[in-house]
Protein backbone atom coordinates (compact mmCIF):
# COMPACT_ATOMS: atom_id res chain seq x y z
CA UNK A 1 0.00 0.00 0.00
CA UNK A 2 1.37 3.41 -0.94
CA UNK A 3 1.83 5.74 1.98
CA UNK A 4 0.10 9.09 2.16
CA UNK A 5 3.45 10.85 2.31
CA UNK A 6 4.38 9.53 -1.10
CA UNK A 7 0.94 10.06 -2.54
CA UNK A 8 -0.81 13.17 -1.19
CA UNK A 9 -3.84 12.48 -3.37
CA UNK A 10 -4.40 9.05 -1.81
CA UNK A 11 -8.14 8.54 -1.25
CA UNK A 12 -9.17 8.61 2.40
CA UNK A 13 -10.66 5.13 2.21
CA UNK A 14 -7.23 3.73 1.22
CA UNK A 15 -5.36 5.27 4.16
CA UNK A 16 -3.92 2.73 6.55
CA UNK A 17 -5.41 4.54 9.55
CA UNK A 18 -8.73 5.42 7.96
CA UNK A 19 -11.74 3.91 9.71
CA UNK A 20 -13.56 3.65 6.38
CA UNK A 21 -13.74 0.08 5.04
CA UNK A 22 -11.25 -0.96 2.37
CA UNK A 23 -11.97 -3.70 -0.18
CA UNK A 24 -9.47 -6.19 1.22
CA UNK A 25 -10.84 -5.66 4.76
CA UNK A 26 -14.07 -7.55 4.16
CA UNK A 27 -12.85 -11.16 4.06
CA UNK A 28 -10.33 -10.47 6.82
CA UNK A 29 -12.94 -8.86 9.11
CA UNK A 30 -15.38 -11.69 8.48
CA UNK A 31 -12.88 -14.15 9.90
CA UNK A 32 -12.37 -12.07 13.04
CA UNK A 33 -15.95 -10.93 13.63
CA UNK A 34 -17.46 -12.09 16.97
CA UNK A 35 -20.73 -13.97 16.64
CA UNK A 36 -22.21 -13.52 20.11
CA UNK A 37 -22.68 -10.60 22.46
CA UNK A 38 -20.46 -12.19 25.09
CA UNK A 39 -17.59 -12.28 22.54
CA UNK A 40 -17.95 -8.60 21.66
CA UNK A 41 -15.27 -6.55 23.43
CA UNK A 42 -15.98 -3.01 24.67
CA UNK A 43 -19.11 -0.83 24.36
CA UNK A 44 -20.34 -2.01 27.78
CA UNK A 45 -23.39 0.25 27.94
CA UNK A 46 -24.52 -0.64 24.41
CA UNK A 47 -24.12 -4.36 25.14
CA UNK A 48 -26.06 -4.11 28.39
CA UNK A 49 -28.98 -2.31 26.72
CA UNK A 50 -29.02 -4.80 23.86
CA UNK A 51 -28.83 -7.81 26.17
CA UNK A 52 -31.85 -6.68 28.17
CA UNK A 53 -33.87 -5.83 25.05
CA UNK A 54 -33.00 -9.12 23.32
CA UNK A 55 -33.84 -11.24 26.35
CA UNK A 56 -37.15 -9.41 26.81
CA UNK A 57 -38.11 -9.83 23.15
CA UNK A 58 -37.26 -13.54 23.23
CA UNK A 59 -39.26 -14.12 26.39
CA UNK A 60 -42.30 -12.47 24.80
CA UNK A 61 -41.80 -14.25 21.49
CA UNK A 62 -41.87 -10.91 19.67
CA UNK A 63 -39.64 -9.08 17.23
CA UNK A 64 -37.03 -6.85 18.85
CA UNK A 65 -37.70 -3.11 18.75
CA UNK A 66 -36.09 -1.32 15.83
CA UNK A 67 -32.49 -0.32 16.56
CA UNK A 68 -30.42 2.66 15.44
CA UNK A 69 -26.64 2.20 15.79
CA UNK A 70 -24.68 5.39 15.29
CA UNK A 71 -21.16 6.65 15.80
CA UNK A 72 -17.84 6.99 13.92
CA UNK A 73 -16.97 4.35 11.30
CA UNK A 74 -15.12 1.15 12.17
CA UNK A 75 -16.52 0.69 15.69
CA UNK A 76 -18.60 -2.45 15.02
CA UNK A 77 -22.07 -1.40 13.90
CA UNK A 78 -22.32 -4.11 11.24
CA UNK A 79 -20.86 -6.68 13.64
CA UNK A 80 -23.46 -5.80 16.27
CA UNK A 81 -26.27 -6.11 13.71
CA UNK A 82 -25.10 -9.63 12.90
CA UNK A 83 -24.82 -10.46 16.60
CA UNK A 84 -28.38 -9.28 17.24
CA UNK A 85 -29.68 -11.67 14.56
CA UNK A 86 -27.59 -14.51 16.01
CA UNK A 87 -28.81 -13.86 19.54
CA UNK A 88 -32.42 -13.80 18.33
CA UNK A 89 -31.79 -16.92 16.19
CA UNK A 90 -33.46 -15.28 13.17
CA UNK A 91 -32.58 -14.62 9.54
CA UNK A 92 -30.38 -11.65 8.67
CA UNK A 93 -30.45 -9.49 5.54
CA UNK A 94 -28.10 -6.61 4.83
CA UNK A 95 -28.20 -3.74 2.36
CA UNK A 96 -27.24 -0.05 2.34
CA UNK A 97 -28.98 3.27 1.80
CA UNK A 98 -27.14 4.19 -1.43
CA UNK A 99 -27.83 0.73 -2.92
CA UNK A 100 -31.61 1.13 -2.73
CA UNK A 101 -32.58 3.34 -5.66
CA UNK A 102 -36.20 2.56 -6.55
CA UNK A 103 -39.32 1.77 -4.56
CA UNK A 104 -39.52 -1.70 -6.05
CA UNK A 105 -36.18 -2.66 -4.47
CA UNK A 106 -37.33 -1.88 -0.95
CA UNK A 107 -40.84 -3.25 -1.54
CA UNK A 108 -39.39 -6.58 -2.67
CA UNK A 109 -37.20 -6.81 0.42
CA UNK A 110 -40.04 -5.98 2.82
CA UNK A 111 -42.55 -8.38 1.30
CA UNK A 112 -40.06 -11.26 1.47
CA UNK A 113 -39.07 -10.82 5.10
CA UNK A 114 -39.48 -13.84 7.37
CA UNK A 115 -41.10 -13.68 10.78
CA UNK A 116 -38.99 -11.62 13.26
CA UNK A 117 -36.16 -11.36 10.72
CA UNK A 118 -33.47 -8.68 11.07
CA UNK A 119 -33.21 -6.19 8.21
CA UNK A 120 -30.00 -4.17 8.39
CA UNK A 121 -29.52 -1.00 6.34
CA UNK A 122 -26.09 0.59 6.55
CA UNK A 123 -25.69 4.32 5.82
CA UNK A 124 -29.39 4.70 6.55
CA UNK A 125 -29.03 8.50 6.46
CA UNK A 126 -28.53 8.22 2.68
CA UNK A 127 -31.86 6.52 2.09
CA UNK A 128 -33.97 8.45 -0.43
CA UNK A 129 -36.98 10.34 1.02
CA UNK A 130 -39.43 8.43 -1.20
CA UNK A 131 -38.11 5.13 0.17
CA UNK A 132 -38.25 6.41 3.74
CA UNK A 133 -41.98 7.00 3.32
CA UNK A 134 -42.47 3.35 2.37
CA UNK A 135 -40.66 2.34 5.55
CA UNK A 136 -42.82 4.37 7.94
CA UNK A 137 -45.92 2.19 7.93
CA UNK A 138 -43.82 -0.99 7.70
CA UNK A 139 -41.87 -0.04 10.81
CA UNK A 140 -44.86 1.17 12.80
CA UNK A 141 -47.73 -1.13 11.83
CA UNK A 142 -46.02 -3.88 9.79
CA UNK A 143 -48.04 -2.81 6.77
CA UNK A 144 -46.96 -1.79 3.31
CA UNK A 145 -48.92 0.68 1.20
CA UNK A 146 -48.48 0.03 -2.53
CA UNK A 147 -49.80 2.43 -5.16
CA UNK A 148 -51.39 0.60 -8.11
CA UNK A 149 -52.00 2.47 -11.35
CA UNK A 150 -51.59 6.16 -12.12
CA UNK A 151 -53.69 9.28 -12.30
CA UNK A 152 -57.39 9.34 -11.27
CA UNK A 153 -57.67 5.56 -11.42
CA UNK A 154 -54.74 4.98 -9.06
CA UNK A 155 -55.54 3.18 -5.83
CA UNK A 156 -53.65 2.14 -2.74
CA UNK A 157 -53.30 -1.50 -1.79
CA UNK A 158 -52.22 -2.37 1.74
CA UNK A 159 -50.20 -5.52 2.36
CA UNK A 160 -49.25 -7.04 5.67
CA UNK A 161 -45.56 -7.41 6.42
CA UNK A 162 -44.34 -10.02 8.88
CA UNK A 163 -43.09 -8.54 12.17
CA UNK A 164 -39.38 -7.79 11.79
CA UNK A 165 -36.53 -5.88 13.40
CA UNK A 166 -35.09 -2.99 11.45
CA UNK A 167 -31.51 -2.03 12.30
CA UNK A 168 -30.16 1.18 10.83
CA UNK A 169 -26.51 2.21 11.05
CA UNK A 170 -25.14 5.68 10.42
CA UNK A 171 -22.08 7.79 11.05
CA UNK A 172 -24.24 10.94 10.87
CA UNK A 173 -27.32 10.56 13.03
CA UNK A 174 -28.06 14.27 12.68
CA UNK A 175 -28.94 13.76 9.01
CA UNK A 176 -31.77 11.34 9.80
CA UNK A 177 -35.24 12.76 9.30
CA UNK A 178 -37.31 13.20 12.46
CA UNK A 179 -40.09 10.79 11.32
CA UNK A 180 -37.58 7.99 10.66
CA UNK A 181 -35.62 8.61 13.84
CA UNK A 182 -38.79 8.51 15.93
CA UNK A 183 -39.55 4.95 14.78
CA UNK A 184 -36.46 3.46 16.41
CA UNK A 185 -37.10 1.99 19.85
CA UNK A 186 -33.39 1.69 20.71
CA UNK A 187 -30.93 4.46 19.86
CA UNK A 188 -27.41 3.31 20.70
CA UNK A 189 -24.25 5.36 20.24
CA UNK A 190 -20.93 3.54 19.82
CA UNK A 191 -17.93 5.29 21.36
CA UNK A 192 -14.21 5.05 20.61
CA UNK A 193 -12.57 2.09 22.36
CA UNK A 194 -10.08 2.27 25.21
CA UNK A 195 -6.52 1.09 24.68
CA UNK A 196 -7.18 -1.85 27.01
CA UNK A 197 -10.23 -2.97 25.01
CA UNK A 198 -8.24 -2.74 21.78
CA UNK A 199 -5.42 -4.77 23.31
CA UNK A 200 -7.86 -7.58 24.13
CA UNK A 201 -9.32 -7.38 20.61
CA UNK A 202 -5.85 -7.59 19.09
CA UNK A 203 -4.87 -10.59 21.21
CA UNK A 204 -8.10 -12.34 20.18
CA UNK A 205 -7.48 -11.53 16.50
CA UNK A 206 -3.86 -12.70 16.69
CA UNK A 207 -4.99 -15.99 18.21
CA UNK A 208 -7.50 -16.54 15.38
CA UNK A 209 -4.80 -15.71 12.80
CA UNK A 210 -2.27 -17.99 14.46
CA UNK A 211 0.14 -15.14 15.22
CA UNK A 212 2.04 -15.01 18.51
CA UNK A 213 1.84 -11.56 20.10
CA UNK A 214 2.88 -10.52 23.60
CA UNK A 215 1.06 -8.04 25.81
CA UNK A 216 3.52 -5.20 25.15
CA UNK A 217 3.29 -5.65 21.38
CA UNK A 218 -0.51 -5.68 21.46
CA UNK A 219 -0.57 -2.60 23.70
CA UNK A 220 1.73 -0.72 21.31
CA UNK A 221 -0.50 -1.42 18.31
CA UNK A 222 -3.61 -0.61 20.35
CA UNK A 223 -2.20 2.79 21.31
CA UNK A 224 -1.83 3.74 17.64
CA UNK A 225 -5.22 2.43 16.49
CA UNK A 226 -7.23 5.64 17.01
CA UNK A 227 -9.70 3.92 19.30
CA UNK A 228 -11.04 1.87 16.37
CA UNK A 229 -11.04 -1.96 16.07
CA UNK A 230 -11.02 -1.87 12.26
CA UNK A 231 -7.78 0.13 12.30
CA UNK A 232 -6.31 -2.08 15.03
CA UNK A 233 -6.90 -5.24 13.01
CA UNK A 234 -5.58 -3.60 9.84
CA UNK A 235 -2.39 -2.55 11.61
CA UNK A 236 -2.08 -6.06 13.02
CA UNK A 237 -1.99 -7.45 9.49
CA UNK A 238 0.80 -5.09 8.46
CA UNK A 239 2.81 -5.73 11.64
CA UNK A 240 2.34 -9.47 11.12
CA UNK A 241 3.83 -9.14 7.63
CA UNK A 242 6.78 -7.18 9.01
CA UNK A 243 7.34 -9.75 11.76
CA UNK A 244 7.42 -12.60 9.28
CA UNK A 245 9.91 -10.86 6.98
CA UNK A 246 12.12 -8.85 9.32
CA UNK A 247 11.74 -10.64 12.66
CA UNK A 248 11.23 -14.19 13.92
CA UNK A 249 7.51 -14.16 13.10
CA UNK A 250 6.38 -13.20 16.61
CA UNK A 251 5.17 -9.71 17.53
CA UNK A 252 6.81 -8.12 20.56
CA UNK A 253 7.22 -4.47 21.54
CA UNK A 254 10.36 -3.86 19.45
CA UNK A 255 8.86 -5.51 16.36
CA UNK A 256 5.60 -3.54 16.69
CA UNK A 257 7.47 -0.25 17.10
CA UNK A 258 9.74 -0.92 14.13
CA UNK A 259 6.84 -1.94 11.87
CA UNK A 260 4.67 1.03 12.79
CA UNK A 261 7.61 3.39 12.37
CA UNK A 262 8.12 2.02 8.85
CA UNK A 263 4.41 2.54 8.16
CA UNK A 264 4.73 6.14 9.44
CA UNK A 265 1.99 5.73 12.03
CA UNK A 266 3.08 7.68 15.11
CA UNK A 267 2.33 7.22 18.81
CA UNK A 268 -1.06 8.92 18.50
CA UNK A 269 -2.08 6.96 15.42
CA UNK A 270 -1.49 9.95 13.12
CA UNK A 271 -0.39 9.46 9.55
CA UNK A 272 0.93 12.09 7.13
CA UNK A 273 -2.55 13.41 6.31
CA UNK A 274 -3.44 14.00 9.98
CA UNK A 275 -0.19 15.85 10.50
CA UNK A 276 -0.83 17.91 7.38
CA UNK A 277 -4.29 18.90 8.60
CA UNK A 278 -3.08 20.06 12.00
CA UNK A 279 -0.06 21.87 10.59
CA UNK A 280 -2.26 23.62 8.02
CA UNK A 281 -4.42 25.02 10.83
CA UNK A 282 -1.38 25.99 12.92
CA UNK A 283 0.90 27.43 10.24
CA UNK A 284 -1.41 28.66 7.49
CA UNK A 285 -4.32 29.86 9.63
CA UNK A 286 -2.41 30.82 12.82
CA UNK A 287 -4.06 28.03 14.79
CA UNK A 288 -7.59 28.91 13.72
CA UNK A 289 -10.44 29.37 13.85
CA UNK A 290 -10.85 28.23 10.25
CA UNK A 291 -14.05 27.07 8.56
CA UNK A 292 -14.32 23.47 7.46
CA UNK A 293 -14.96 24.48 3.83
CA UNK A 294 -11.80 26.61 3.76
CA UNK A 295 -9.82 23.85 5.44
CA UNK A 296 -11.13 21.27 2.98
CA UNK A 297 -10.11 23.46 0.03
CA UNK A 298 -6.59 23.87 1.47
CA UNK A 299 -6.23 20.10 1.86
CA UNK A 300 -7.97 19.19 -1.41
CA UNK A 301 -10.44 17.07 0.56
CA UNK A 302 -14.22 17.01 0.89
CA UNK A 303 -15.76 18.83 3.90
CA UNK A 304 -17.77 15.69 4.73
CA UNK A 305 -14.57 13.66 4.88
CA UNK A 306 -13.02 16.07 7.35
CA UNK A 307 -16.14 16.01 9.54
CA UNK A 308 -16.64 12.23 9.42
CA UNK A 309 -13.11 10.82 9.19
CA UNK A 310 -10.59 13.30 10.65
CA UNK A 311 -12.36 15.38 13.26
CA UNK A 312 -14.01 12.83 15.58
CA UNK A 313 -10.71 11.25 16.58
CA UNK A 314 -8.70 14.49 16.71
CA UNK A 315 -11.38 16.04 18.91
CA UNK A 316 -11.63 12.92 21.07
CA UNK A 317 -7.95 13.03 22.02
CA UNK A 318 -7.93 16.82 22.45
CA UNK A 319 -5.89 17.99 19.45
CA UNK A 320 -8.71 19.89 17.74
CA UNK A 321 -11.64 21.99 18.91
CA UNK A 322 -14.77 22.79 16.92
CA UNK A 323 -16.08 26.29 17.66
CA UNK A 324 -18.93 28.36 16.14
CA UNK A 325 -16.29 30.27 14.14
CA UNK A 326 -14.40 27.21 12.90
CA UNK A 327 -11.72 24.66 13.80
CA UNK A 328 -8.98 25.51 16.31
CA UNK A 329 -5.77 23.61 17.05
CA UNK A 330 -5.27 23.02 20.79
CA UNK A 331 -2.25 23.34 23.06
CA UNK A 332 -1.67 19.58 22.70
CA UNK A 333 -1.34 19.96 18.93
CA UNK A 334 1.33 22.66 19.32
CA UNK A 335 3.22 20.55 21.84
CA UNK A 336 3.07 17.52 19.54
CA UNK A 337 4.89 19.42 16.79
CA UNK A 338 7.19 21.33 19.14
CA UNK A 339 5.71 24.68 18.10
CA UNK A 340 5.36 27.57 20.55
CA UNK A 341 2.05 29.42 20.09
CA UNK A 342 2.15 33.22 19.95
CA UNK A 343 0.10 35.39 22.28
CA UNK A 344 -2.96 35.49 20.05
CA UNK A 345 -2.92 31.72 19.56
CA UNK A 346 -2.48 31.11 23.30
CA UNK A 347 -5.60 33.16 23.99
CA UNK A 348 -7.64 30.63 21.99
CA UNK A 349 -6.91 27.78 24.42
Amino acid sequence: MALAKNNPDLPIKDRLVSAAPVEDDSSFELKLRPQRLVEFIGQAKVKENLDVAIQAAKSRGEALDHVLLYGPPGLGKTTLANIIANELAVAFQQTSGPTLQIKGDLTAILTNLRDRQVLFIDEVHRLQPALEEILYSALEDYKLDIMIGQGPSARTHTMDVKPFTFIGATTRAGLLSAPLRSRFGLLLRLEFYTKEDLRIILERSAEILGVKIDRAGATEIAGRSRGTPRIANRLLRRVRDYAQVRAAGDIDLATAQAALSMLEVDQHGFDEIDRKLLLTIIEKYQGGPVGVTTLAASLAEEPDAIEEIYEPFLMQIGFLNRTPRGRVATQLAYEHFGITPNRRQSSLF
